[in-house]
């Protein structure tokens, strides 16, 4: 469900366009008390309930982005970051936010 606290950081969301749509560099905070995103500065900070062990939180990641910018969870992936808490993301198909 999109909140006004996350609308307001989607309108905010510091992105680059590439040819096969957008890249986000995000911070991620695994095991936090609840789900969501703020804008700090040029990067994405989001908060995850799940534990960065076995992949679960990069799941939780796309499942969130996927949510929040309304695009399939196929056309999300990450490009750089899979074991660390800063990640660089493509969405594919979008052109801006």
């Amino acid at each position: 469900m999109l909140t006004a606290e996350s609308y307001n950081a989607i309108m905010k969301i510091p992105y680059k366009k590439t040819k096969n749509g957008i890249t986000l560099t995000v911070k991620v905070q695994p095991r936090s008390s609840r789900k969501g995103l703020t804008v700090m500065g040029d990067v994405l900070k989001v908060s995850l309930t799940a534990p960065p062990a076995d992949g679960a939180a990069n799941e939780q990641l796309i499942e969130l982005l996927s949510e929040e910018l309304g695009v399939r969870k196929s056309a999300i992936r990450i490009l750089r970051g899979i074991s660390s808490r800063n990640k660089l993301i493509e969405v594919e198909g979008v052109n801006g936010l």
